[in-house]
């Protein structure tokens, strides 16, 4: 539930940016339902954490 909460705000803050990824998001929001969208980068999120915490590493951004 609170990866649902944040990856609300986030979507919510995107509409003001023009970076790649908050594009990237909008337009993911546009396309499929905004519900949807966020469900589906909430799992993203949630997957991404996974990968981190049980690797026991540093998250790295993509180049």
């Amino acid at each position: 539930m609170l990866l649902i909460h944040g990856v609300r705000s986030v979507l919510n803050a995107a509409k003001n940016k023009e970076d790649g990824r908050s594009r990237w998001e909008m337009a993911l929001a546009e396309r499929r339902n905004k519900n949807i969208a966020t469900v589906v980068l909430a799992n993203k999120n949630a997957r991404i954490a996974w990968s981190i915490l049980s690797r026991g590493e540093a998250y790295r951004v993509a180049a």
